[in-house]
């Protein structure tokens, strides 16, 4: 799979070393589960968290752009720093990589343009805010982008953030690391690095593949 090699090159590291690509530290995502979900959070309400079981707590999240187009390539969450030792494709619990033909991917689909990671339990808060602000304003109701994401993209200048972190509920402890996807719209997969005792150390999307 030359997905998987080309994220092994980039990422092993605890450093990205390419000239196409600028990297930003965003801050740390929180989750409290440990049960990660990556998806279009706008279209999907229900998305699987990956097999893997992640450490809980808080984790630092780092962000990558293609410098040509300054468009999001890579997020990355980085849970420990020792050595990478294998990288495979992130999957769900109905994914069988075996099912897998040639370059074909598991992933998530991406209608919105925008794409996140957050816990299994703050995709539940989520849920119940839409929920909320729905038979709050009924017929008013404009949608959870309008009503909930739209003001942590936009600053007070008028200006577009490229990413946020945001929290459905706060009585929980868990956030949402929301950001544009690539391009836009598309189909985007998964991988994560694991260590010598097979502990997950890095989880990374990738939107725009970039050469190493």
């Amino acid at each position: 799979m030359q997905h998987l090699e080309n994220i092994k090159k980039l990422f092993s590291k605890n450093f990205v070393e390419n000239p196409l690509i600028e990297s930003f530290d965003t801050g740390t995502i929180n989750l409290p589960t440990g049960r990660v979900i990556a998806c279009d959070p706008l279209i999907t309400s229900d998305m699987k968290e990956f097999k893997i079981n992640f450490p809980q707590g808080e984790f630092p999240v780092l962000l990558h752009k293609e410098r040509e187009s300054n468009c999001v390539a890579y997020v990355e969450i980085i849970f420990g720093d020792e050595e990478i030792i294998e990288w495979k494709l992130a999957t769900t619990e109905d994914q069988n990589i075996d099912d897998l033909k040639g370059e074909e991917i598991f992933g998530y689909p991406v209608e919105s343009g925008m794409g996140c990671f957050m816990d299994f339990e703050t995709q539940d808060s989520l849920n119940h805010l839409e929920k909320r602000l729905f038979h709050r304003k009924g017929a008013e109701f404009m949608g959870i982008y309008e009503e909930f994401f739209h003001e942590y993209f936009f600053d007070h200048n008028g200006a577009i953030d490229q990413f946020a972190f945001l929290k459905p509920d706060e009585e929980k402890k868990g956030n949402i690391f929301a950001f544009e996807t690539g391009y836009g719209e598309g189909f985007y997969a998964s991988y994560i690095g694991f260590g010598k005792d097979n502990q997950p150390l890095k989880l990374i999307t990738e939107f725009i593949e970039i050469g190493s």
